[in-house]
This record gives C-alpha cells, structure tokens and sequence, in this order.
C-alpha cells in the first residue's frame, strides 16, 4: 500500500520516466474492480486527460499527485504503479492505463482498494485529499515538537498507539505499514494507551515518526512494496509479514502477530510491553 515513503520515491521516479511526455491515450477498469473508486465516470478520463502535459508530479503524504497542465491525477491506497517502456504493453488487466507519446506507459491496478483521482485544478474538495495538502508532512521542519504534541493533547487518553498514529487522518501517508516499525523503534506496544505515556515516551515516539518516515524513504521504500520498476524498496523492515516468528534484533525474543483494529499488529513483547 502506498505510504508516506513510497509516495515520495514513486513520485520522483515518476517525474523522471514519465515528466514533460504528453498523454496520448487513457484507458480504466479493462478488468473493473469494486474497490477502484474514481472520481466521476472512469469513461471520462481519456477525454479528460489526454493531450495534456505531465508538467511535475508530487507527493503528498501518501498520495501521489501529478500536475496535467490545468488537470491533476491522484493515485493514493493500493495503487500498484509500473512503469512500461516502449516495446512492453505490461499487463492487459488493469483499471487504470496511461499512454504517452513515446509509446511508454504507466499502468495501475488495484490492490484490496485505490482511489486514482482526477478533476480541474483547485476543484475537488475530498476531505482525505484536502488534509493530504494541508497537514505538516512528519519529512519537513513544519511537522516538529509542538505540532506532535498538540495531536496527542487534542486524542482521548484511551486511545490507542496505534489509534493515535494512523487513524482519522491525524499524520496523513503513516498508516498501518509503516506504524509498525514507528512504534518498535520509540518501544512502544501498539495496544498502549496514550494516557500512560510519560514524556519519555512521548519524545520517543515523536523522534521515532520523524526518523523512522526519513529512514524509509531515504531508502527508497519499503521492502515490502515494490517501486515504479518492479524492484523491492531498500529499506529492511524489523517488523512485518516478513518478520513475523523470528528472533527479534535486539532482545531476540520473537517476534509476534495479533489482529487489533481492523489489521495486524506487529510487535516483540519484550521491547515493546503494554502499558
């Protein structure tokens, strides 16, 4: 799923396959999906997108949104993004196909659910895009000490760590991917709840949102997910589906796996107990 990290080494590696091309064809849902969510009828966006330039593309948290002259495109959830140069047509089943006039393309499918987004510049008023745009992004100086602080002040203290980190759009691009090795790294369980936490802890996982997004995406995402090319994210991650069962790195416990909240939970017991 696309995450903070990923959005923004996508993104780069978007503008450079596929910056200053111009969009000859656009074909969706060559095999629909019910989780594909466009915005207005997918039919629509050959003539609402073809013709124009790829002018930039940007991250933005974890969507990525590319700038078509006076149109936008977004890409944000499970969108499985490839890039395919002249000579490769890549896959025949997809939602979402973009031609350029080079022959190369960029192909889209979905992956459990994705939105791809697009409308006329300054005219779409979703709120997860709008917060997306507006919210301090946890890569820039804006997103420091006292803006972390007021989103745990302004939480319920029986909210949970992971509650706190990656629902209702509090730090939009860090969602469940990535909140596990957030949380290892500060040492702290997903299942804590936030009024337990001293300011140590508090600071700790400050620091760790910080640093552990800034490691991710140096890395290039991921190992878990894989790039615009096809090639795993550098990134080595302590805890995931991966991980699971082995020995954790510093204690050498093991490493465990628990449903919580709608997904899986993963964490090494010793290092990171419930409070």
């Amino acid at each position: 799923m696309l995450e903070l990290p990923e959005a923004n080494v996508f993104s780069k590696q978007l503008a450079q396959a596929v910056g200053g091309k111009t969009i000859v064809r656009v074909s969706t849902n060559q095999s629909p999906h019910k989780f594909a969510f466009f915005s207005g009828d997918p039919a629509t966006y050959h003539d609402r997108l073809a013709g124009r330039k790829v002018e930039r593309v940007e991250a933005l948290a974890g969507q990525i949104e590319w700038h078509l002259e006076d149109m936008r495109l977004v890409l944000s959830d499970g969108a499985f993004i490839r890039y395919y140069p002249a000579g490769d047509p890549g896959p025949s089943k997809h939602q979402l196909c973009i031609e350029f006039n080079d022959s190369s393309r960029i192909i889209c499918t979905v992956q459990m659910y994705a939105m791809m987004w697009t409308f006329p510049s300054g005219q779409f008023d979703n709120p997860y895009y709008l917060a997306a745009k507006g919210k301090p992004n946890p890569l820039t100086d804006a997103f420091d000490t006292d803006y972390f602080d007021g989103i745990v002040a302004s939480a319920k203290p029986n909210l949970s760590a992971k509650a706190l980190l990656a629902t209702e759009q509090r730090i939009p691009g860090l969602g469940y991917g990535v909140l596990q090795d957030i949380l290892f790294n500060a040492r702290i369980n997903p299942r804590s709840k936030i009024g337990a936490f001293s300011s140590d802890e508090k600071a700790a996982l400050f620091t760790s949102v910080k640093g552990t997004l800034a490691e991710m995406t140096v890395r290039g995402g991921r190992d878990t997910e894989k790039d615009i090319f096809g090639r795993d994210g550098g990134y080595t991650t302590i805890l995931s589906s991966k991980t699971f069962g082995r020995p954790c790195p510093v204690c050498e416990g093991t490493i465990i796996k628990q449903a919580y909240l709608g997904g899986s939970v993963y964490f090494c017991p010793n290092c990171q107990p419930e409070l």
